[in-house]
């Protein structure tokens, strides 16, 4: 199996960073539903789930930067036959998620009042500590005003449903590339045969 993509299929890069994004959206939401249902505010186990979440997120953005990179340097495959439609649909819905992989890690940086303890390894100062914070915004504002709409966003707009409804699409259109047009859509993105 290459590295690189080739007309036909994905490479081995292009597989694992589109993988590993997948569990890291998954080990972000489920670190913070276990956060949210299963922990009391103020507890050690509550601080965890919040690290676990913070440090998933940074991964994601640093794997997000990576993947951006990559994309730029190793073009995709052809899209499989479709109609104009599809492939339109196809490009939005990419468009969409790219979106999504990019506001979420700065949304979620930028709105939390806390340090990350990135995996217990090294501290990541939290955006209100930070220099740039307190000569831009923090001049003209506390921070729990300049938090609250970025809260907003990354909670309440994209973490609670919009990027569930893009997983779910994105997932779905792929299971309809296998199931119904029986096309190598997903095999491209798994096994390449």
């Amino acid at each position: 199996m290459s590295l690189r993509n080739s007309d036909n299929n994905y490479g081995s890069i292009a597989k694992w960073i589109h993988w590993l994004t997948a569990l890291l959206f998954l080990a972000a939401y489920i670190s913070v539903y276990y956060r949210q249902w299963f922990t009391e505010a103020q507890t050690p186990e509550n601080w965890t789930a919040l690290q676990l979440h913070l440090s998933f997120g940074v991964s994601i953005a640093v794997i997000v930067i990576l993947r951006i990179v990559w994309k730029v340097t190793n073009p995709s495959p052809a899209p499989e036959p479709g109609t104009a439609l599809e492939h339109l649909a196809a490009k939005l819905g990419h468009i969409a998620l790219y979106a999504i992989m990019i506001i979420m890690p700065i949304t979620g940086y930028l709105g939390t009042g806390v340090a990350t303890e990135f995996f217990y390894l090294f501290d990541i100062p939290s955006f209100k500590d930070t220099a740039l914070f307190a000569e831009t915004f923090g001049k003209y504002m506390e921070f729990a005003d300049f938090e609250k709409p970025l809260d907003f966003i990354h909670k309440d707009i994209l973490g609670a449903w919009l990027v569930w409804l893009l997983i779910a699409g994105h997932a779905g259109a792929a299971l309809y590339h296998h199931f119904v047009k029986q096309d190598r859509t997903l095999k491209r993105m798994t096994t390449g045969k």
